[in-house]
């Protein structure tokens, strides 16, 4: 999926008005958001983090000192690991890697379901998509609970916090 439509996704879960202009930069077509207050934002992490704000949802970057370093780290995982990489053996060994570390943990922070777990979903999900393998698949536990927020209509921050989270299509 293309950063363009995942930032509009995730302005949708938000509950943002659409409207943003998005635009693509370079060779690996690096989103920009062009702001009506100012200069342009690059990157698919600095302008989810924008959007997060201006939701007032904030709680999504992390709720203590060490919970939003482990929100930045999986942002960046996703951007340095999980972008770019298409083979199925690049993708075994990251969803080997995050089942791995999901395994004592409800959400990728810990208890608390952020940024982080919705970016890194919308980058593994086209090869989930594309795949008719089983070993394609991201840790069962953390995609059924991730599942729940998006079907749940309730506005609990740590449990279901958007209450209309947009997936993409095919999950």
């Amino acid at each position: 999926m293309a950063a363009a439509a995942e930032l509009k996704l995730l302005e949708k879960s938000l509950g943002l008005s659409k409207g943003n202009k998005y635009s693509a930069q370079g060779e690996r077509q690096i989103p920009v958001l062009q702001t009506n207050n100012g200069p342009s934002l690059t990157g698919l992490t600095t302008i989810a983090a924008h959007l997060v704000k201006q939701a007032n949802k904030e709680y999504l970057l992390g709720s203590t000192a060490e919970e939003k370093a482990v929100v930045q780290q999986w942002l960046e995982y996703r951007v340095t690991r999980v972008d770019g990489h298409s083979s199925k053996d690049d993708v075994r060994t990251l969803l080997k890697d995050l089942n791995s570390y999901l395994e004592d943990k409800v959400y990728l922070t810990g208890y608390n379901f952020t940024l982080a777990d919705i970016l890194l979903y919308y980058g593994l999900h086209r090869f989930i998509a594309n795949s008719n393998s089983a070993s394609i698949c991201p840790n069962p536990a953390w995609r059924h609970r991730l599942l729940q927020v998006y079907n749940s209509g309730y506005p609990n921050a740590t449990c279901c916090p958007l209450g209309g989270l947009s997936f993409p299509d095919a999950l």
